[in-house]
């Protein structure tokens, strides 16, 4: 039988990347072992029979239960067997995306043959998904190399994506433009050894100057399209390790400019962890940031904050600076990118009502 790796290779990307935790969970991929087979390592037979996908990743999707064996899920050190049936299952129904050219305006901050970095507009979906099939990252992608026969986009919605940030999040981005970049390029993220920052404007003053926040995250088991912290007591097995290192750039009353450094990349990872530890960032829809928090019962104060709602109507979060090594050149790549304006308006405007007013 034989299958599409690119498109399985997509689909690992995305089961490992906290899709995998919803259900109910749907059949994209089955594979029937030969009547010939020895026992093998599920892991090790399948990295054998698809050559251009890592064995790390097909153990992360093991881990998230997204590998299942005549219908079981089963960790990587599962002993295949002849007739053993293998499927690899995601959180929505199998969808064929079509990626096609659209002319979306993209910010390429650097490109090589190897990569690109995108400074993200707010508002672009990364890839498309259910509700989302048209108007993405990738379909501007499309565009941007409609004149190069060798990229091949079609029904491919995680083409060359590395890591993702939200779609109402602005910031850097990194592409990989061949398989080996891409899999070199996702293993420093799965090592940890790339350099993210984030700014965030965030509701109330936060008490410590720096500090670090540690909680596994998961999908909220009620409300799907959100994710939480969960305590170890709690004991769910979706949820994953992460770390967020912050630290106070400005205090403007109300709200503070905070600095935030990922050591690990969950979905949703800073907007849930400021949330947390009570500071959600401001004009998050999601964790409840689009509510006044904080402040004054005056009509005036509520004028102020609903025009700082619409002057910047997402999420206050930005992805100012990413470094990581060079796929090709083992060059130590460093990028740091402005503010967009619609959130240094809104910090602008804070900082105006701050200094007109003895807020305590």
């Amino acid at each position: 039988m034989k299958h599409n790796t690119e498109k399985i290779a997509d689909d690992l990307n995305e089961l490992t990347s906290d899709f995998a935790d919803e259900q109910p969970m749907f059949e994209h991929h089955r594979f029937v072992v030969d009547k010939g087979q020895t026992l093998l390592r599920v892991d090790k037979y399948l990295v054998n029979f698809l050559s251009d996908i890592s064995r790390n990743r097909i153990q992360d999707a093991a881990q998230a239960q997204a590998i299942l064996v005549n219908e079981t899920p089963v960790k990587s050190n599962y002993r295949v067997k002849p007739d053993d049936v293998i499927s690899i299952q995601m959180a929505h129904p199998p969808t064929e995306f079509e990626i096609f050219p659209q002319n979306i305006p993209l910010n390429v901050v650097y490109e090589d043959d190897e990569l690109l970095v995108i400074n993200k507009q707010p508002g672009l979906v990364v890839h498309p998904g259910i509700g989302n099939l048209d108007g993405t990252l990738l379909h501007a992608l499309a565009w941007h190399f409609k004149d190069e026969t060798r990229y091949n986009f079609k029904n491919r919605p995680r083409w060359g994506l590395v890591h993702r940030i939200d779609k109402d999040t602005s910031g850097l981005l990194l592409i990989a433009k061949n398989e080996d970049a891409k899999a070199k390029l996702s293993q420093q993220f799965a090592d940890k050894t790339t350099h993210r920052r984030y700014v965030a404007l965030v509701w109330g003053n936060v008490k410590n100057d720096a500090g670090t926040i540690e909680g596994d995250i998961a999908r909220d088991q009620i409300e799907r399209m959100m994710f939480r912290v969960y305590a170890k007591e709690e004991g769910n097995p979706a949820a994953k390790h992460a770390v967020t290192h912050y630290k106070v750039l400005e205090r403007l009353g109300y709200v503070s400019l905070v600095e935030c450094s990922l050591e690990t990349g969950r979905t949703h990872q800073i907007r849930v962890h400021m949330e947390h530890i009570g500071h959600p960032l401001f004009n998050d829809r999601r964790y409840g940031g689009h509510e006044i928090l904080r402040g004054t019962t005056y009509a005036k104060y509520k004028t102020f904050v609903q025009n700082c709602f619409d002057l910047c109507p997402r999420q206050a979060l930005h992805a100012k600076e990413l470094g990581f090594v060079h796929s090709v050149t083992g060059e130590q790549m460093f990028f740091n990118s402005e503010i967009p304006q619609d959130m240094q308006s809104l910090i602008d405007k804070w900082r105006k009502y701050i200094n007109n007013r003895d807020i305590t």
